[in-house]
Parts: structure tokens; C-alpha cells; sequence
């Protein structure tokens, strides 16, 4: 489990530094599915590895970045809806 719960923190990793990388370098817009997807999804793991290694301040962080990108997603999916 644990080499498990190591990985997703890798993934996390990626995910985030690696949207943001983008996001600055103009790949990949903020308000993009993309973009929040990653951050959602590397939110999620981060929130796993984190809890695992009792590292509850920033396992709060992460869960807040992942409220962050589900509002940001349902917002997505109202505003298509009303156009």
C-alpha cells in the first residue's frame, strides 16, 4: 500500500507542477477543462498521500484545491448549459 500511496503522490506532483508549468509558459488556460481536471485529479492524490503520511495541514490545503476545481468544473458545466 504504501509504494501505492508514493506513486500518487508523484502523480500529483506532476499534475500540478506540470499544469501550472503550462498554464505560465501560455499551453494551457486557467479556466481550460484541462487544466482543472489535473488539478483536481492531482488535488485528489495529494489529499490520499498526504492523509497516509498524517500530514493533515496539507492534506486540508489539497482538499480545499480540490473543492477549488469542482466548483471551477460545475461552473464550467452551468455556463455551457446556459449557452
Amino acid at each position: 500500500m504504501g509504494i501505492l500511496i508514493e506513486v500518487l503522490g508523484w502523480i500529483a506532483s506532476v499534475l500540478i507542477v506540470g499544469s501550472y508549468a503550462l498554464n505560465i509558459t501560455g499551453k494551457l488556460a486557467a479556466n481550460s477543462k484541462t487544466y482543472v481536471v489535473a488539478n483536481l485529479v492531482g488535488g485528489l492524490f495529494f489529499v490520499l498521500n498526504t492523509y497516509y503520511h498524517q500530514a493533515y495541514p496539507s492534506m486540508l490545503v489539497n482538499f480545499i484545491w480540490v473543492i477549488i476545481a469542482i466548483v471551477m468544473l460545475l461552473k464550467k458545466d452551468k455556463n455551457k448549459d446556459q449557452a
